[in-house]
């Protein structure tokens, strides 16, 4: 036997704890998975017929079509403002290059509910029209439509596309840029046959992320009455209590994500797409007169419509609307949220050091697998998972009830269905990857030599890891424990479907009051979400500009 086939005999004997751990989280996200897909051999009743008769092929089609416009639209937008920001130099681009990224601290539902009661028939906008000016309501467009609903989500949504194409931009070397000057290219031509296609698979990256959140949506959708496969699965679950149902539709939602990921696959092929990094990146062009004028015009114009305009309202709402809104159930719902944020964000980022530290000691192919399996929990829809979770807790509580009621006489109940612990699974299913990757790049700074000193020191297994390790990789736990800690407090479909009963968060007030149409009840919880998402995001930007990446 050969040295290629006998390393990894080798690694897989001396680390059969690495292959354990790996096949314990990607079981974790098999299992939810599986219970979903088994949900066809059960029966929905009536269910379907009702929805083929209804709704199903409407919220099928609005589904696509949400997919298509928003993916359109934050191409065109993220693309063209990190050009912009990367390539050339005009008055405000150092302020615009961070507000520009500040809509991702802000939850698409926010953003939406927001919009429509600024632009909705008697909201801020019209009422001030008319006041002033006696501009009647009418003129203005239904912000409740399916263009209403694009635009709140390309708004929300365009900084994934931008913050990729701005790091492919920035490791663009000088030389390629000034060799295509040399034989007479223009900034366009350049920019559509050089710089667009060797950012392809980072824009493709971008633009995937945003079509699995678009299908992942629920908030935003709700918020416009905007009926989806994701508001069905919901409906199906709470209104015609069909949990069957549901399930059997979460599987048809799954194998969209699927062939979302395939096809990602596919378009980026085995084509590498380097650059040199010892080159000096590419000077930015000073722009003068009215392309310098056009340039802050439009950057200008995002920031106010993504930043600026939903901030204003939603502090002018908070200010004004103070009647039962600053009391002890607020600060109830801020001390919950904070809780299961936190716990959460300790629970995931811990189990993504285990991971991610028995992985580094495994490089067979089997693990590999095992690996991106246990990744692939975040390009699965909140509701899918919180329909998955909930029949798989269902189905253990029933065995684990039935076991102990034949042994002891005693129903013991419910045990983990409707329970924190359930919440806790299906976050982790969730955002594992959110903590992995930045654990697992900072466990690169942990090298052979390093280790091999630790060893002969004495200090091994988990004493190293907690003694050297960590340690070494603080900075990137820390951004970790932020993500998910952002991450999860503003989740609102996972939250509002297995959470035990009275326990609300933000999010989930945000949810009952707009469901209500209480735009300014709905203010405060939403503003305290925006702020806990704001510093991680600057943190994010400063971190990217700080690496040049």
């Amino acid at each position: 036997m050969n040295r290629f086939y006998l390393n990894p005999m080798i690694m897989i004997i001396k680390n059969p704890a690495a292959r354990g751990v790996a096949f314990f989280f990607a079981l974790i996200v098999c299992v939810p998975l599986a219970v979903i897909f088994f949900a066809w051999t059960g029966s929905a009743g009536d269910i379907w017929t009702h929805l083929r008769q209804t709704i199903l092929f409407p919220a099928v089609l609005n589904t696509f079509l949400l997919m298509a416009g928003t993916g359109f639209g934050t191409l065109l937008l993220g693309v063209s403002l990190a050009w912009l920001i990367v390539f050339f130099d005009f008055p405000g681009r150092n302020i615009l290059s961070l507000v520009l990224v500040l809509p991702m601290a802000v939850p698409a539902y926010v953003m939406g509910f927001v919009w429509i009661g600024l632009l909705d028939y008697g909201g801020t906008i019209p009422a001030f029209l008319q006041a002033a000016w006696g501009i009647s309501p009418a003129i203005f467009p239904p912000i409740r439509s399916t263009g209403g609903v694009l635009l709140v989500m390309t708004l929300a949504l365009y900084p994934y596309v931008y913050l990729m194409a701005r790091s492919a931009f920035l490791t663009q070397t000088r030389a390629m840029t000034e060799a295509a000057r040399s034989l007479g290219f223009t900034s366009a031509k350049i920019f559509w046959t050089i710089t667009l296609p060797m950012a392809r698979p980072w824009i493709i990256g971008g633009l995937m992320l945003v079509l699995m959140e678009t299908l992942a949506d629920f908030g935003t959708v709700s918020v416009f009455n905007f009926d989806t496969v994701t508001t069905l699965i919901y409906k199906v679950w709470f209104s015609f209590f069909s949990l069957t149902g549901a399930a059997q539709l979460a599987s048809i939602l799954v194998s969209v994500v699927f062939i979302l990921l395939l096809l990602e696959q596919a378009l980026r092929g085995r084509a590498r797409f380097d650059s040199d990094s010892n080159c000096q990146v590419i000077p930015r062009i000073s722009l003068r007169g009215g392309r310098a004028a056009g340039a802050v015009l439009f950057t200008s114009l995002i920031a106010l419509l993504g930043v600026v305009v939903p901030a204003a309202q939603l502090i002018f709402w908070t200010l004004k609307d103070t009647s039962g809104h600053w009391d002890w159930g607020t600060l109830k719902l801020i001390q919950n949220t904070f809780f299961l944020a936190a716990a959460s964000a300790g629970v995931i980022v811990l189990a993504a050091v285990f991971m991610a530290y028995a992985i580094r000691r495994t490089k067979d192919r089997v693990t590999g697998v095992l690996e991106k399996i246990a990744l692939l929990g975040y390009a699965v829809p909140g509701t899918v998972l919180a329909v998955s979770v909930f029949l798989a807790m269902i189905w253990l509580d029933k065995k684990l009830v039935g076991f102990w009621l034949s042994w002891t006489g005693q129903d013991i109940g419910q045990i983990f269905s409707g329970t924190l612990a359930a919440m806790l699974l299906a976050y982790m299913v969730r955002f594992m990857a959110v903590a992995y990757q930045p654990v697992f790049r900072a466990f690169l700074r942990v090298t052979q030599s390093i280790e091999e000193s630790a060893r002969s020191l004495g200090f091994r297994g988990l004493r190293r890891l907690v003694r050297i390790e960590i340690p070494m990789i603080r900075t990137g736990l820390l951004t970790a424990l932020m993500l998910i800690f952002v991450d999860v407090a503003k989740e609102m479909p996972i939250t509002l479907m297995t959470r035990p009963f009275g326990c609300n968060t933000l999010a989930v007030r945000i949810f009952e009051m707009t469901s209500e149409g209480a735009w300014q009840s709905a203010a405060l919880p939403a503003a305290a979400l925006v702020l806990v998402g704001i510093f991680p995001v600057i943190w994010l930007v400063r971190q990217q500009d700080t690496r040049g990446l």
